[in-house]
């Protein structure tokens, strides 16, 4: 068997039906796909590679899916803290934009966001922004996957003057990149007090002939609610399904707030939320009913959030927090345990991105989008059960080794196609220009 790479780990865990821990395994690349998953004797034995990695002590695991961010606000990091979201966005957020965003900020964003996640072993994000073009070269550039958001909002912003406009610029940007090997493209409108009924609509009839996941937020606070009940009469998922867009293509993010009936409808229509715990936490949102969702049979993904409001890009980190606060929350410490945590970062995002026949989970024929951490380190030992050791203990600095379709873009903990030091300057130019204002 011919093979461009061979990877030798300590532990491969594959995050496929059975959730297996296999031990001494091998995983075999060719053309960018994963050509076998074997044991490592027998690997050495039958597959003739060009390169050969070892790595004792490394546990492989599928690239991470990071659902929902806004790469570009990563050059907002620590611009308005400890705030409670409408405050946060209308009175900080908002005007920071209008004055600020632009293609040259959204680039320089984009570049910090792409070479945090990298280090910290996401293989692929679902953006939301604007001048999401540029976001997609970012990506492209830099070898990283990535499903670009066609944002839209009804008033006018510096990137477009309306939903009109938005939509336009969307559909040109899906045309651009339709055959694009890494980047993908969802509907993205921002939310539904953001976005009015007609083009909510439109979004529902594009979709469906694109077919293309809506990427939207969602039930993400109290209040957002109450401002639907009154200037709507319902509540926004109800708004949302009267208008067609709660089926398998709704990737809803947040849902902190929901009713029984809620996570039953989320259920039988085959809807995804994308969980975004420590933001939720640190705006003081709310609680996903994560437990209640999973029980129901609805597709919970994982996501950071924007680094404006997180204050990271860590899916380490929200893996940890997800299956800590689902026991919390649900009352039962296996509410949430750490296998499944691993399926919510991975296989459980691909899926919500309509990605999963690609992504997710190392088997024959998927992408090699794979992920080496060194789990040798103090903060890791002793190991008794590697997925343990992974959810509830590793950090990104133990992220040795990224591979984004058989491309290594993190080799030793270094990135190969990015330059951090040009990559920091640029966010601390962007930081003297915000700091001076805030």
């Amino acid at each position: 068997m011919r093979a461009d790479l061979l990877i030798h780990a300590q532990w491969v865990l594959p995050v496929d039906a059975g959730d297996r821990q296999l031990d001494g395994h091998a995983v075999a690349v060719r053309d960018g796909r994963i050509l076998a998953v074997l044991p490592s004797g027998e690997a050495r034995r039958s597959v003739e590679a060009e390169r050969v990695v070892d790595l004792p002590g490394h546990v492989l695991i599928p690239g991470l899916v990071n659902a929902h961010t806004h790469a570009a606000m990563t050059l907002m990091r620590g611009l308005a803290d400890d705030l409670p979201l409408m405050i946060w966005l209308h009175e900080h957020i908002w005007p920071a934009e209008q004055r600020w965003v632009d293609p040259g900020f959204v680039a320089d964003g984009s570049r910090l966001a792409v070479l945090e996640q990298l280090r910290g072993g996401v293989t692929c994000f679902n953006d939301m922004y604007f001048y999401p073009e540029v976001t997609a070269q970012v990506a492209a550039e830099a070898g990283m996957r990535a499903v670009i958001g066609l944002i839209l909002v009804d008033f006018p912003t510096g990137y477009a003057d309306g939903a009109d406009a938005c939509l336009a610029k969307g559909l040109a940007l899906h045309d651009r990149y339709r055959d694009h090997p890494l980047i993908r493209t969802a509907f993205a409108p921002h939310s539904p007090y953001a976005v009015s009924d007609e083009p909510l609509a439109r979004v529902r009839t594009l979709s469906d002939e694109l077919e293309i996941p809506v990427h939207i937020h969602l039930h993400e606070t109290r209040d957002e609610v109450i401002q639907s009940l009154r200037d709507h009469g319902e509540r926004p998922l109800a708004r949302l399904d009267n208008l067609g867009l709660v089926g398998p293509g709704l990737a809803a993010v947040h849902m902190t707030q929901l009713e029984d009936a809620e996570v039953e409808r989320l259920a039988a229509a085959g809807a995804h939320v994308i969980h975004c715990p420590e933001s939720n936490l640190k705006l003081a949102s709310g609680f996903c009913p994560v437990a209640r969702l999973l029980s129901a049979g609805v597709n919970v993904a994982l996501g950071t959030d924007g680094a404006a409001s997180n204050n990271d890009l860590n899916l380490l980190g929200e893996m940890r927090t997800a299956a800590l606060l689902a026991k919390g929350v649900a009352g039962s410490a296996s509410a949430l345990p750490a296998a499944l945590a691993l399926r919510l970062a991975t296989i459980n995002g691909a899926r919500a991105l309509g990605l999963e026949a690609d992504i997710g989970s190392i088997e024959p024929g998927k992408c090699a989008d794979l992920v080496a951490l060194d789990l040798r380190d103090s903060h890791t030992q002793p190991i008794y059960h590697p997925v343990s050791s992974l959810v509830y203990a590793a950090g990104r600095h133990q992220v040795r080794q990224v591979w984004v379709q058989g491309r290594q873009l993190i080799r030793d903990g270094e990135p190969t196609s990015l330059d951090p030091d040009a990559v920091i300057a640029e966010a601390q130019a962007w930081a003297g220009r915000l700091g001076a204002v805030s």
